[in-house]
Parts: structure tokens; C-alpha cells; sequence
């Protein structure tokens, strides 16, 4: 006990008698952070999150080996023709003219182009190799030999997958087709949502220029890519920024200037929550870790803590300064007062914080771990400007004002005796005197009620979490110009892919098998692999709906009668695929026509090979994993479950599990740092577990209430849990503190003779001293508490105006549990601290009696 107080002496001498050199250490660290702020990078989307996961590798390696015509592959931009149908002539030659036009930009740095209309130009004249001759073909042909031409193009699958799914081959129409330009860049980009969102990214001005370029065609044609995913992802953040930030600014306003109600005093409380989010992104840039979408929780985080914590030293000061008068003498003694206490609360509140935050470094997924650490390094940077810089700044603001004869301005504490809000907080004194078990039965109730409720919440991860949404929100829309959000059209267009385009990846999985495929057992493998298919893929006479090597050599057979006899020979028991001599047949198919649709399912070195099964549209993204999953330990080499579905469903079962592990780490190491903390400084254990209690109850309210308004647990709402953990303790572990000190400063002023006279009433005078201490400490920290919740709620809370539905769903939740870890810290622990008077006193009276 005697070492913590000399540290704090130690730190009381600095901020009292050193203040002018404790300002200039700060605003140098300040400016050395501000350097490493500059150095911080950015980075969207799922990648981040799907990292060195089994079933991520597997669809790289998929992705790598066995590129569909129609995949996105790196450096890509996708052409998307709409219309009452574009295999007419103009619409195709309009498809060719964009190829063209976009090839003569030296600076685009096409290297090729794919599209439905050079197909069916190459069908009408075969050495029709260059886009310009593609285009003469075209214009040369009568509209009915243009018809012809589309109908032999689609027995070409490459051709079919450009077009979409109401391609009539009779009729010749379409209502859309894309076409694929390759771009020669130096470095891959995956062109996917969710991909990379650095400034740095050569596609997005590559396809802004394209935008340009093709706009000049007269058709309805859309540019498509990473690069136009990129600069959407960017515009929604800043357009969300820009929305938020000053809504959130004017609220924060607002309710500090409640707070504080003293201009000076709002100007250092500003000022120090600048300098813990600068501090906080120097970090980050000096380290090297880089500014995700989940890291957008962190600065609304840390203006929650710093919010509280200032209004906490403001107000303890205003509470001992009343008592000093107005002499600039008493400036120093009132602050020495109040951070005695309040550095000891700091203190405890800080590394039960810390602790919450950091929970997440268990987490599999690598931002949940950064999260974690850039969230528990803000946190100790929060102790250290508002522990030690903001009450040495108000020391120098006060002495100065004294000197200058400056007036003060709103200098009385929240929650005074005789105010209306120290009245309304007694409420829940009153409460836990007449029936805190009735408290505590009710609060224990609506835990175990809403933990229940709460098993059932749902877990998400996808592409759209991190999209804007499909229509812009009408309230948005209404806003002035310059915080009016642009149109966004990336969802909308990858709305359209999906409804319009059966790709290989719509409700399908992938199955990745590598191995020895020469092995004449290796296709009798893939088809046993199909046999009675699990309930969530497509079957057909019990046999799952597969594409892979095996449906090229048999549609090839079909197309060629050798090789249906090659087949048949080596084909010992009659199915229909080949188990003997496979390197023969594998050699005369990749020598064929069929060459290019059978790299699409096994590689150049028949090492590796994708089988593609079709899935249940209304089957769950769960079950399909499992049931993708099982059917992969059914082939005897080694196999992977894969693809979109499987990768993302894999991700939401990480979050839920980071979730669960990081929340349980929390709590547990919470629990030891608080019990041994309290014993340490007050010799009560127990007082560790009296601060836990209504944590416990606000994080399985927060959870219920989740499910209750159907907010899963997605890449930003997975750490809520270990978040309403963290800030909650800042509420509870305030009271309590501020109830020891109250409490034991009590008994120490008391004359040993006025305690020996009062031994024979000791049991009504010690519930008399708990609740005199409870009155102050509601009334006091409960006014600072008030102020900090109403600030916090709204700043954090107007993130439900965020463009993106996923940080609104974040914001909504961090202010939901603000909230109740302030409810619960002011009703439910008053009944914990009564009640732990209660048996404090019964076990006392017991040993007295033995």
C-alpha cells in the first residue's frame, strides 16, 4: 500500500509543482506520434480477414490453377453490355468498338480482350484474329448470317458463360453479356469485392479512365473491377466520415459542454482526446499495422474511455476545490486530492480495459488480433494524457487564471447534494437500501434469460458487409451538397452479375484434390466421392451434380467418336470413366479441342484437380460447408472443401469463435487482476467480484438484445462482447473505487474513542457508514458517469448514420453497451456492495461469537 501511494506522490509532484514541463514532454510526444500518423496505410475487405485459412489456400490455389473463362482474374475489368439484346449487330459491334477503343489507350495497358462478340466475328470468319478485323467481319454480315453465326458460337461454353442466363440459341438474344479486357499489371490485384483498398491500387485509375473512354460508345456499357470497388470503398468511408464525423463532433459538443460548462476546461478535454486518437495512429504507423474497416471502431473507442476519463478528473477537482475556495494556493492541493483517487481508479479501470481489448490477440483471425493490440495500446495512451497531461493542464490553466484574475465559468460538480441529478441518482441508494436482494434476484433473472436467448444469434461474414448499401438511404439523400453522398453502384452491379450470370462459384462449392491423378483409381475416386450425395447438393439418380475432368472426357467423347473409344477401352468396368491408362487419356485430351475447358479442372501436371458441385439455392451457408466437408474425406487423395461459400462460412465460425474464447479470457483474467488488485489496495478481495457482477449482467443483456433486433455477430460486432467487457468495467470500477475511498476515509477520520463508544451500535453504525458512502459515491462519480454516458452514447451511437449497415450495426451496439454498463453500474452495484456489507457483518458477528 505504502509503495503505490509514493508513486503517486511521485506523479502528484510532477502535475502539481512540474506542471510546464509535464505539457512540453507531452506535446513533444504529440508531434513525434503526428509523424507517425502520416505513415499509416489502409486496407477493405474480406482478404484481410480470410488470410492463411485452409479453405482461403485452397480457393487461391483453385483461382491459380483453373481459371474460368468468366473468372475474375488479376489485373481484370469486366465490360457489362445491357440491352433488348446485345447479340444484335449494332450491339456487338458496340462491344467491339469499347474492346477496340479501350486497346488504342496506351496507357490502359490492355493485353487482351474476351468477349461474345469477337466469338461469334471469329465464328463468321475464322482468321479474324485483331479487333479490327473482328469489327469488318461483323459489319460485313447480313443479320441473318450474324444469327447463324450465335447459334454454332453456343456450343461453346466459353461462349455461353459470357452471356446470361436468358440466352435464347434459337432466337439468337440476350438482355446482357460481358466482356473481359486484361490489363498488363506489375503487380496481381484481386479483382474481387472486398479487395484491397490502398491508394496505390494502378486498376482504379485504370478504370476510371475506362469509364471515359467507354462512355463515348453508343451503348449501355458498364466498367466493372477492383479498381472501381476500390475507389466505392474509399468514397463510402470518407462519405461516411464526412457524415458522421461532424453529426458526432456537434453531439460530443454538446453534451462536454454540459459536462464541463467552462469554455477552458472544454478546450483541454478536446484537446486531449485529439492527442490520444494522434498517439494511437502513430502507433499504428510506426509499427506498421494498417487502418482496416475494424479499426474504425477504435477512435470512437478510446473517445468513449477519454470522454469518461476526463469528466472524471474535472469533476473530482471541482468536488475538492469547493472546499479549498477560489485561491490559486488551493489549485494544487484540490488536484492533489482528487488524483490520489482518481489515479488509482485509472488505474483498475485502465487494465481491466486493457484486458478486455486485449482478449482478442486469442482470436485466429489476424485483424481481430491487431484490433486487440491497437485498442489496449490506446487504452494505456488514454491513462497516460488524461491521468497525468489533462490534470496538469488544468493545474496551469487555474494558476493562470488566478494570476489574471480570469473568472471561472460553471466550476460546480455533476451530481452536487441538493442538484436535480444528484437527487435522481440517490434513486438507486434508496433501492438498494429496502430490497437490494430484490435487485440482485431480478438482475441475476435478466442474465441468465438473455444468455440464454442470446445462444441463438446469428453469424455473418460477406463481401456485403463491407459494400454500401444497394440504395442510397432516403434521410442521406436529403442532405446539402457537400455532405451528400455520391450514387454508389457497386452492389447494385454485383446484384446484377449474381441474378443474371451462372458462374462456376453461384451455389456451388469446390472440392481442391491433389495428388498422383495418373493413378487408375483416381476418377473411379471422384465418382464414389459422388455417390448419394448429402442433403444440401443437387443430386440426379443419386449421384451428386458435379462438373470436373471427369464431364469433359465424357462430353468429348461424345463430340469425338476415337475418343469414346479410347475411353471405352480403358474403361474395365463399364461406367463410363476411364480407370486404366489415364496418362493416355489425359494426353489425348489436352492435345484436343476440348483442351482449354479441360484446364479448367485439372492442371497441365495432373497434380491438383477442382470438381464443382451444385448446391441447393434455399440450403444454408452452414450446412453446405459441413456437407462440402464431408464428401472431401471421401476421396482418396487429399481434398479440400472450398470456394466462396466455404471460405466465408469458415471466417463466421472463427468470428464466433473469437468471440466466445476472447469474452471467456476477459472475463477470467478480469477477475484475477481485479482480486488482486483490491486486495492490494484495500484489502478486499471480494471487492474484485462486487465490480465483476454488473459487467457479467450488462454483456448477457447486450448479447440478448443483439439477437433481439437481429444484429449478427459479423468482422466489426465480433468484438463487441470483449468491448461492452472493457468499457463496462470503466463504470462499475469507478463506483467501486470511489466507494473504498469514501468508505475506509470515513473510518480513518474517526477518533479511536468516538469507535470505542460506538462498538455496542457497531452493526446499525457500519450500515450506516456503507450507505453514507454509497450517497456520495452515486452522487459524485454518478453525476461524472452521467455525463461521460450521455457523451459516449451519442458520439458512438451516431455511427448508426454511417453509410455502410455494418458500422451503424457497430455503432449501435458499442452505445447499447454504454449504456446498460452504466444502468448496471449504478442499480446493480449499490445491491452488491449492500449485500456484501450484509455478510461482511454476519461473518463478523460469527467469529466475535466464537
Amino acid at each position: 500500500m505504502v509503495r503505490y501511494q509514493a508513486v503517486i506522490d511521485r506523479l502528484d509532484e510532477w502535475i502539481v509543482g512540474r506542471s510546464r514541463a509535464v505539457l512540453l514532454v507531452f506535446l513533444v510526444l504529440t508531434a513525434g506520434f503526428g509523424v507517425g500518423a502520416t505513415r499509416v496505410s489502409t486496407e477493405a475487405g474480406t482478404s484481410q480477414f480470410t488470410e492463411d485459412t485452409p479453405a482461403q489456400e485452397a480457393f487461391d490455389a483453385v483461382e491459380r490453377e483453373f481459371t474460368p473463362p468468366f473468372a475474375a482474374e488479376n489485373g481484370s475489368t469486366q465490360l457489362i453490355q445491357t440491352g433488348r439484346n446485345v447479340l444484335s449487330k449494332p450491339e456487338l459491334l458496340a462491344m467491339l468498338e469499347a474492346q477496340h477503343r479501350l486497346e488504342q489507350r496506351e496507357e490502359l495497358r490492355v493485353g487482351s480482350t474476351v468477349s461474345a462478340a469477337a466469338i461469334v466475328a471469329r465464328t463468321l470468319d475464322p482468321n479474324a484474329t485483331t479487333l479490327e478485323a473482328q469489327i469488318r467481319a461483323l459489319e460485313r454480315a447480313t443479320p441473318t448470317e450474324i444469327e447463324i453465326a450465335v447459334r454454332r458460337a453456343a456450343t461453346n461454353p466459353e461462349f455461353r458463360t459470357l452471356l446470361s442466363d436468358d440466352f435464347n440459341p434459337r432466337a439468337a438474344s440476350a438482355s446482357a453479356t460481358v466482356g473481359i479486357v486484361e490489363h498488363r499489371i506489375p503487380r496481381g490485384i484481386p479483382d474481387q469485392a472486398g479487395a484491397e483498398a490502398s491508394g496505390e491500387d494502378p486498376l482504379a485509375e485504370i478504370q476510371s479512365r475506362a469509364q471515359s473512354v467507354v462512355g463515348t460508345v453508343d451503348s449501355d456499357i458498364r466498367v466493372f473491377g477492383s479498381g472501381i470497388v476500390t475507389s466505392e470503398l474509399s468514397s463510402v468511408v470518407f462519405d461516411s466520415l464526412v457524415i458522421v464525423v461532424p453529426a458526432a463532433a456537434v453531439l460530443i459538443l454538446v453534451f462536454l459542454v454540459f459536462a464541463y460548462r467552462d469554455p477552458v476546461d472544454l478546450l483541454l478535454g478536446v484537446a486531449s482526446l485529439v492527442m490520444t486518437v494522434v498517439w494511437t495512429l502513430g502507433f499504428m504507423g510506426i509499427v506498421g499495422i494498417p487502418f482496416t474497416q475494424l479499426l474504425v471502431a477504435v477512435p470512437p473507442l478510446l473517445l468513449a474511455v477519454g470522454i469518461d476519463y476526463g469528466i472524471h478528473v474535472i469533476n473530482r477537482y471541482r468536488e475538492e476545490r469547493i472546499e479549498d475556495g477560489a485561491s490559486e494556493g488551493g489549485v494544487g492541493r484540490a488536484m492533489r486530492r482528487a488524483t490520489d483517487q482518481l489515479l488509482v481508479a485509472f488505474f483498475v479501470v485502465t487494465g481491466t480495459t486493457v484486458l478486455g481489448f486485449a482478449s482478442n490477440v486469442t482470436s485466429r483471425l489476424q485483424p481481430i488480433r491487431e484490433f486487440g493490440v491497437v485498442a489496449a495500446v490506446g487504452i494505456v495512451f488514454t491513462l497516460l494524457i488524461f491521468g497525468i497531461f489533462l490534470p496538469a493542464a488544468k493545474v496551469a490553466a487555474d494558476r493562470l487564471r488566478a494570476r489574471l484574475g480570469v473568472p471561472a465559468f460553471g466550476d460546480r460538480p455533476l451530481g452536487e447534494e441538493g442538484s436535480l441529478l444528484g437527487r435522481t441518482l440517490q434513486g438507486s441508494v434508496a433501492l438498494a437500501r429496502r430490497s437490494a436482494g430484490s435487485v440482485l434476484v431480478v438482475a441475476f433473472v435478466l442474465t441468465v434469460a438473455s444468455g440464454y436467448y442470446a445462444t441463438g444469434i446469428d453469424t455473418s461474414f460477406s463481401n456485403e458487409d463491407f459494400l454500401p448499401p444497394e440504395e442510397t438511404p432516403a434521410y442521406l439523400e436529403s442532405l446539402p451538397e457537400p455532405l451528400a453522398p455520391e450514387t454508389y453502384t457497386v452492389t447494385r452491379t454485383i446484384e446484377f452479375l449474381d441474378e443474371n450470370f451462372a458462374t462456376a462459384e453461384d451455389d456451388a462449392v469446390t472440392v481442391f484434390v491433389e495428388g498422383p491423378l495418373e493413378e487408375d483409381y483416381a476418377l473411379e475416386s471422384f465418382q464414389q466421392a459422388n455417390r448419394n450425395p448429402p442433403a444440401s447438393f443437387v443430386a440426379d439418380e443419386r449421384r451428386a451434380s458435379a462438373e470436373s475432368i471427369v464431364t469433359v472426357i465424357q462430353e468429348y467423347g461424345e463430340q469425338s467418336e476415337a475418343f469414346r473409344r479410347l475411353v471405352e477401352r480403358n474403361d474395365i468396368d463399364g461406367d463410363g470413366v476411364p480407370d486404366d491408362d489415364l496418362e493416355t487419356v489425359y494426353d489425348r485430351l489436352l492435345s484436343s479441342p476440348a483442351r482449354g475447358q479441360a484446364l479448367q479442372y485439372i492442371s497441365d501436371d495432373r497434380r491438383s484437380a477442382q470438381v464443382v458441385y451444385a448446391t441447393k439455392s434455399g440450403a444454408s451457408q452452414e450446412a453446405i460447408t459441413r456437407d462440402a466437408r464431408a464428401v472431401a474425406e471421401r476421396y482418396r487423395f487429399d481434398a479440400t472443401a472450398t470456394g466462396e461459400i466455404v471460405v466465408f462460412q469458415s471466417i463466421a465460425a472463427l468470428i464466433f469463435a473469437s468471440a466466445v474464447r476472447s469474452l471467456a479470457v476477459a472475463l477470467i483474467a478480469t477477475a484475477v487482476f481485479l482480486a488482486v488488485v483490491y486486495r492490494v489496495l484495500a484489502g478486499r478481495a471480494a471487492f474484485g467480484v462486487v465490480n465483476l457482477v454488473p459487467i457479467i449482467v450488462s454483456v448477457a443483456l447486450l448479447a440478448g438484445t443483439m439477437r433481439l433486433l437481429g444484429i449478427p455477430f459479423n468482422a466489426l460486432t465480433a468484438t463487441v462482447l470483449a468491448i461492452a467487457l472493457g468499457l463496462g468495467i470503466d463504470y462499475s470500477a469507478h463506483v467501486v473505487q470511489r466507494f473504498t475511498d469514501e468508505y475506509d476515509a470515513r473510518g480513518e477520520h474517526e477518533e479511536r474513542g468516538v469507535r470505542e463508544e460506538r462498538e455496542e451500535h457497531a452493526e446499525r453504525d457500519g450500515e450506516t457508514e456503507v450507505f453514507d458512502a454509497l450517497s456520495r459515491t452515486v452522487r459524485g462519480t454518478g453525476g461524472a458517469l452521467t455525463g461521460s454516458m450521455l457523451t459516449t452514447v451519442a458520439g458512438t451511437g451516431i455511427l448508426v448514420l454511417a453509410i455502410t449497415p455494418v458500422l451503424g450495426q457497430f455503432g449501435l451496439v458499442t452505445a447499447l453497451s454504454i449504456f446498460y454498463s452504466y444502468l448496471t453500474a449504478l442499480l446493480v452495484t449499490p445491491a452488491v456492495i449492500v449485500a456484501w456489507a450484509t455478510l461482511s457483518r454476519s461473518a463478523s458477528a460469527r467469529r466475535d461469537r466464537t
